[in-house]
Order: C-alpha cells, then structure tokens, then sequence
C-alpha cells in the first residue's frame, strides 16, 4: 500500500519521520524513517514513465532532507540568519549529493546487495562532515539516541557511529521486508532482533553500574555558575567589571577552602586579553585579588575572549586580521583559561561554527570574512589550535577538557582531551544565542553521549542555562532552570580509565570513509566500463 502514494508524499513522511527522531517518545520511528526515501528510490529507478529519473530523485530527497534539516535545527535562525541558511539549505544539499552518489553506484552494480553500499557511502559521509570547514555534524543519525540514552550505553565501544550504522542496518531490513512483501516470522524477526539485542545489550551495561560511590577515592567540590546574561542587551555591552562585581554578589558564601574547581561559562570574560599580556589584564587581577587570594587551593575555569599580537617576522594565520592602519596583525580566539595559583594556561576553542565564528576555507574567502556573525565578542574569523589541551590542577592530581559549546558535538574530536589525559569534562558554554527553543535542549542532550563514549563526569557551564552535573551513564543532575541565575555544586568523581571507543578511536567511522572512498573510485570505473 505505501508504494501507492505519491513520492512527493512519501518524501514529507521520510522527512517526518526523521524529524520525530529528535523528540524523545518518538525517537523509534527513527528506525523508518528513510524507508519511504528509499522507496522513492525504488519506484523512480524501475519507472518506465519517468524519463529524468535522476532530476526527480534528486529533487525528492533534497525535499526530505530539507525539510528535516528545517525542523530540528531551525531555531538557529535566532543567532544567525545566514549561519541558519548555511546549516539548513547547504546541508541538506550534501545529504542529498551523498543520496545520489549512493544510487548511481546501486545502479551501475545492479544487484540486489547494493543497497547496504549506502551503510559505508552515508557513515563515511557522517565522517567527513566532522573534518572539514563547512562542518555541520549536528544531525549525525546516531544523535538522534541523545533523548533515549539508555538505549546506547554500548557507545562506550562504537562511539555516535555505531548508532548511525544501527538505524541504517534496520531502515534497509525493513525496507526489504516491504519491498517483497514478506512478512513471515522469520523475515520480521530480523528488524525486530537488530533493535532489540542492542537495547538489551546496553541495559546489561546499565546493570554493571556502580551503584555506591567509593568513599576511600579522592573527589574533587565543583561549584558551576549560570550568571543568566543575556548575550543579545548585556553581555557585551557593559563594562567587564560589572559582570565581575555580580559574580562575587552570586558566589557569595559558595566558596569555602573545600571547593576545588569554580566553573564559568564560555566567553564570561568579555575584555580583550591579550595573550602574553596577561599580567595588565584588569579582569584577571579582579579574580585574582577577589578570589583566588581568599582560596589558593581552587581552580578557575572560565571562557574568555583572548587576543594574540604576532612579533615581526613571525608567520601569520590565515586567520589574522590587520589591526587597524598598522603593520601589526592580530589573531582572536574563543578560549577556555584556567587560573590558579600555579600560573595561566589557554585553550583555544577550535571546532568553530561556519558562517557564524568563522568564514569557512579563510586563506581563500578572507576577503568576506567580515560577514561571520558576531557570538563571542569578536568580529569575523576567530583563530584555532591543532591540539587538544588538557588543564592538570595543583601538582598535576586531575586534567579536565575545557571543550567549549559547539565542540561538545564531535565523539573523537572530545576523546582526544581523554586521551591526552583528562579526567573530567568541563563543557563552557552560552546557548543563550538561541533562546528558549530546542536548540539548548539538543545541545544538552548530546553532551550526554559524551559521557558515554568516554565514561567521564562531566560538569556543563552554560551562560544562561541548562546548566548541569552529567555522570558517566549520561544521566543529568542538578540541572538548572533555563534563563535564571543559579548555582550548583558536587563532589566530582575522577576516571583514569579509557573506554575502547576512546583507546581506538571510531574504528566505524573510519573503515567506512575509506570503504567509501573505494566504493566511489569503483562507481567511476565502473561507469566508464559501461560508456
């Protein structure tokens, strides 16, 4: 019966579906979502009324991916309206590029089988989203288990990717079921066993979770505070130690010489400090006079808007601006900072929103980079680092990743603050930029599934909420109102082990994007063979 409808109708269900994805008591239909797209698929490619077969499946899938891409992300609009356009229209031409290429290789192969090519094709897609400056990984498949987390405690193994592989291993099982209208026992029981068996896997996992702390390990007091800014009317646009003389009126009786680590959230020092500079900052002799004089044995941890002034001679960025009528060039950053009575250490925030922090492939655009929106206090491409630093505290007992907002979203990209030794993650953000809508909500979400990858504690700093304490089973405690000030604390518990998917990396992800490359060299062989 469904192969009766019309395609433009089964497009709007796809995309539907995958939308309901995102909602945590709909999160199964995930599971279908792309049957009817690849029904589409089916019909189109065995039309003998169809003359632009190609033309037409193109236009259908770019239809369901649009139209998915709009309704789980279309609150970006409220930072951004170009960074929203960027995120919705050019990503759902990607997808539906990759859609294509995946049916000209079924094609050209004509068997069967070739439609599990779209399993390597879409996983090494997912991949390389991640790697390159258009990157837009927000509607990787496997995040859609970000609302029913439980579901996925074996993520710990396979990382994000292995519940993108799931949901296309299920979608193409059921798709074949329809397709031959076969629905004996034995042909249902495939889908149903490949979403079950995993379920309970992680149930299991669930099971073997401690369910007392252990009272002879060390803990370390972690007071989070949510200042409530509003990043539009305030943040930027008072003086820096107005915002300073607040924090010490909402901090005040929260510290005491057994809290550990006091969190801030991403760019909370508005000034611009200049790197190398640090000692004529006024913002960091406030901290340091007001605080961590009274308290010698805590750690700040803050985002912060920081500056760099290249030395003569020295290479220039790609991201560098001139600064003003001067021969003198400077780089901004989005930095993570801790401080302490040991000194200062910074982190460069690195995975950078396109369009939004950055012009996308700068040595080549950096005549429009003025057109990236402001979000942090600087205007145009902010600068980055290839390395993922790690701040150790006093004598080196604890490293926490300093992973600020948008990066919260890469699996392997935050494994590497784990294997470079961290013991917590500590996420900065300010997701104010978008209001109250489902983008905050999301963004939450996902951090959970970091927690699970790498079985870290984490501690989430967001500007104006939800701001929360995350346990290594990616459940979320103390969260606090959205658009309120508050202020958390807990006793933090370390981990120095590695989980396979932290040791080895998305071993998934990365046999896909090679098979991939493969499979498309072979499309292209295989297309010339036929000519």
């Amino acid at each position: 019966m469904i192969y009766r409808l019309p395609n433009f109708i089964l497009a709007i269900i796809s995309a539907l579906l995958l939308s309901a994805g995102w909602v945590s008591p709909f999160t199964i239909f995930i599971f279908f979502a792309l049957v009817p797209l690849l029904i589409i698929e089916d019909k189109i490619s065995n039309s003998n009324v169809i003359k632009r077969k190609r033309l037409a499946l193109t236009g259908l899938s770019y239809l369901t991916f649009f139209i998915w891409n709009l309704c789980v992300s279309w609150w970006i609009y409220y930072a951004s309206l170009g960074g929203a356009a960027m995120a919705i229209i050019c990503n759902a031409i990607l997808m539906s590029v990759v859609f294509m290429i995946w049916r000209n290789l079924k094609r050209r192969v004509n068997k069967p089988w070739a439609i599990w090519l779209l399993i390597p094709i879409w996983l090494g897609f997912e991949y390389g989203h991640t790697l390159w400056d258009l990157t837009w990984t927000w509607l990787t498949l496997g995040n859609a288990f970000a609302f029913t987390h439980n579901w996925v405690q074996w993520y710990e193994f396979t990382g994000t990717s292995g519940g993108s592989l799931w949901i296309l291993v299920v979608n193409i099982l059921v798709f074949n079921l329809i397709k031959n209208n076969n629905y004996e026992f034995k042909q249902l029981a495939k889908p149903i066993g490949v979403i079950i068996v995993p379920i309970v896997v992680s149930f299991l996992i669930l099971s073997f979770e401690p369910q007392t702390e252990n009272l002879n390990q060390r803990t370390y007091k972690t007071v989070i505070v949510q200042p409530n800014v509003d990043p539009y009317n305030e943040k930027f646009y008072f003086e820096p130690e107005i915002q300073l003389q607040n924090l010490l009126k909402q901090i005040a009786g929260k510290l005491d010489s057994t809290v550990d680590f006091l969190v801030l959230p991403e760019t909370y020092l508005t000034e611009n400090i200049f790197e190398g500079h640090e000692n004529e900052s006024p913002s960091l002799h406030f901290l340091d006079d007001s605080i961590l004089k009274k308290y010698p044995q805590l750690t700040i941890i803050t985002g912060a808007n920081t500056v760099y002034a290249y030395k003569h001679g020295e290479k220039i960025s790609a991201t560098a601006t001139k600064y003003s009528n001067s021969n003198e060039y400077l780089d901004s950053y989005n930095t993570g900072m801790q401080l302490n009575h040991e000194g200062i250490v910074t982190y460069h925030k690195s995975k950078l929103v396109p369009g939004v922090e950055k012009m996308p492939f700068p040595a080549l655009f950096k005549p429009l980079e003025s057109l990236a929106i402001d979000l942090g206090g600087t205007m145009g491409s902010l600068g980055t680092q290839t390395e993922r630093t790690v701040f150790f505290n006093h004598n080196k007992q604890i490293g926490i990743a300093p992973v600020i907002c948008y990066e919260s979203v890469y699996p392997d990209y935050v494994a590497d603050y784990i294997r470079n030794g961290a013991n917590f993650i500590f996420i900065l953000t300010n997701d104010g930029w978008w209001e109250n809508t489902p983008g905050h909500k999301q963004h939450l979400a996902y951090a959970k599934l970091r927690a699970i990858e790498t079985r870290r504690e984490i501690a989430r700093c967001a500007n104006t909420g939800i701001s929360c304490f995350i346990t290594p089973y990616g459940e979320i405690e103390q969260a606090t109102p959205y658009w309120e000030e508050a202020i958390i604390t807990k006793n933090m518990t370390p981990h120095n082990e590695q989980t396979f998917f932290v040791r080895f990396g998305d071993l998934i992800s990365y046999s896909s994007s090679i098979l991939a490359i493969l499979l498309v060299i072979w499309s292209q062989i295989l297309r010339f063979k036929k000519s």
